[in-house]
């Protein structure tokens, strides 16, 4: 069954020819004032490189055309929307800013319900709809969501018991806290309300934050996604204007604002024609509407800046917090959720032993007694487990350390990570499993498109090994502001993106400094 899609081809490609031609030329200053950053969630590097080659009027071509196109960009490890955008507007990975997941434990916080704090710590706690006010809506709203502290876990703060919002859960500081403290305007919007971590822990980096509830009904349906990326499209199209999300209030427009795209990320799971046609990255009809739909979308924004004469002191970077799997349907695999604690319960460690488990196409174990974790690390990749459970690989103990923090140090890392074969998705059930997932390890998850874009810098394609956390930086150079302000960059060494480095003067230049 194929869904009746409202977006065609001829809406992208009149959309697309309404940009003029020099839509990049320097029509004014072409010192960068502000930074626009946009994520289209789901895209695989593959797909945006068929995109521009197949669509060469394209809005997204057009970009392509103009900008430095890092084709071997990875996303974070795990690839999961929460650390891989903590990496984007922080330049660090989990093992600094401490974000793992979205749905995680935490050795040293309390559960949501034990508001006196006592008894021993460690708790599960979720960073999707699950802590909104209104969690799971199950139609498009445009209600600017918020967290309930209610449902949030809790720790001990100068002796009181006091919820942990997603902002106190992250270890260092966020681009927009560091723009703001320019006195720059900023703002961003995102897919549920937990997103208010990019806050920074001062709580105050997003002066206009827009987080309309997507929920799992609204998440798994490409119709719905895209009237929800509506929203925030039209957010992005009120703040060129100069005025707030909602375009009520006149604010100006922002020194770095943004948003992620959710459809083709749908488009992708989806069961009714979603996903791919082959192993050469051919989308099926569900799919294809979402990339198209996402094209035009870009293109009525593109087109805003343009009209408000902004085009030459806007830099654009346009990347994906994380790809799919699989890409090839033939490589497809799915696990049932229950099958990693099936094995571990036979070997004498039930389920009380192990507080959490989370999986996609990875799983992240944490373990209520770590002194366990050799041994369970044991029972897992024994040969037969292995071959039951798609093990490529076990991250524990050392391994483990050599990425990322330490677990018996820090209270986020989990005690050890499974990495199931390339294709491999995690599921509750296998009647109900959607096409692709994320938040692996691998290739298909991994490597992203990246795109960075001004008039001042040279275009072309640079195929040198680069991350999303080199972001981070890039937008702080790109606006004249020291890289080193942000706490990851001076902990991990992250550096600007070869090729954009900037003295503010209107010349780019191919320094990391």
């Amino acid at each position: 069954m194929t869904r009746i899609r409202k977006t065609a081809m001829s809406t992208v490609l009149c959309i697309a020819a309404s940009l003029s031609s020099n839509a990049f030329a320097d029509n004014g200053s072409s010192v960068i004032q502000r930074v626009l950053v946009l994520s289209i969630d789901g895209m695989h590097a593959l797909d945006f490189d068929l995109w521009v080659k197949n669509s060469p009027t394209s809005a997204i071509a057009q970009l392509a055309s103009k900008g430095i196109n890092f084709s071997n960009a990875s996303t974070t490890k795990p690839s999961d929307s929460i650390p891989s955008t903590t990496a984007i507007f922080t330049g660090g990975t989990p093992a600094v800013a401490g974000m793992w997941y979205d749905d995680a434990y935490n050795r040293a916080w309390f559960a949501p319900t034990n508001t006196t704090c006592t008894g021993a710590p460690g708790t599960v706690f979720s960073l999707k709809g699950d802590i909104d006010v209104d969690p799971q809506p199950t139609v498009v709203t445009a209600t600017n969501e918020t967290v309930d502290p209610n449902k949030s876990p809790r720790q001990l703060v100068g002796g009181v018991c006091t919820p942990v919002l997603p902002h106190n859960m992250i270890h260092v500081n966020t681009v927009f806290e560091v723009v703001r403290g320019t006195h720059g305007l900023t703002a961003y919007s995102d897919k549920t309300a937990s997103y208010e971590f990019l806050n920074g822990p001062s709580g105050t980096g997003i002066v206009d934050l827009y987080t309309p509830e997507i929920g799992l009904v609204i998440l798994k349906d490409p119709v719905m996604t895209e009237a929800f990326d509506d929203l925030r499209v039209t957010s992005i199209l009120n703040e060129i204007k100069g005025f707030d999300h909602s375009g009520t209030t006149r604010v100006g427009v922002p020194t770095l604002f943004g948003m992620n795209f959710q459809a083709i990320n749908a488009g992708k799971k989806d069961s009714l024609g979603g996903g791919y046609a082959d192993g050469f990255g051919t989308p099926n009809a569900t799919l294809l509407g979402t990339l198209q739909y996402t094209d035009a979308s870009i293109g009525k924004i593109v087109a805003a800046l343009e009209q408000q004469g902004l085009t030459s002191s806007t830099a654009i970077i346009l990347l994906a917090k994380h790809g799919e799997s699989a890409l090839d349907p033939a490589e497809r695999f799915v696990q049932l959720t229950s099958a990693i604690q099936g094995v571990l319960t036979p070997a004498g460690f039930p389920a009380s032993g192990i507080p959490k488990i989370t999986e996609k196409t990875t799983a992240l174990i944490w373990l209520k007694n770590q002194a366990q974790t050799s041994a369970v690390a044991s029972v897992l990749n024994l040969t037969a487990n292995e071959q039951t459970l798609h093990i490529q690989q076990i991250l524990s103990g050392e391994s483990l350390k050599l990425l990322f923090a330490d677990p018996l140090v820090d209270p986020s890392t989990p005690d050890i990570i499974v990495v199931p074969y390339n294709g491999t998705n995690y599921e509750p059930s296998l009647t109900t499993a959607v096409q692709a997932e994320h938040g692996g390890f691998n290739e298909n998850e991994t490597h992203v498109p990246l795109l960075v874009l001004h008039s001042s810098l040279t275009p072309g394609q640079n195929k040198a090994p680069v991350t999303l956390a080199q972001v981070a930086p890039t937008i702080l150079s790109l606006l004249n502001i020291d890289p080193s302000a942000l706490q990851a960059v001076q902990l991990q060494g992250t550096t600007v993106l070869p090729g954009t480095g900037r003295n503010n003067n209107g010349n780019g230049n191919s320094s990391g400094n």
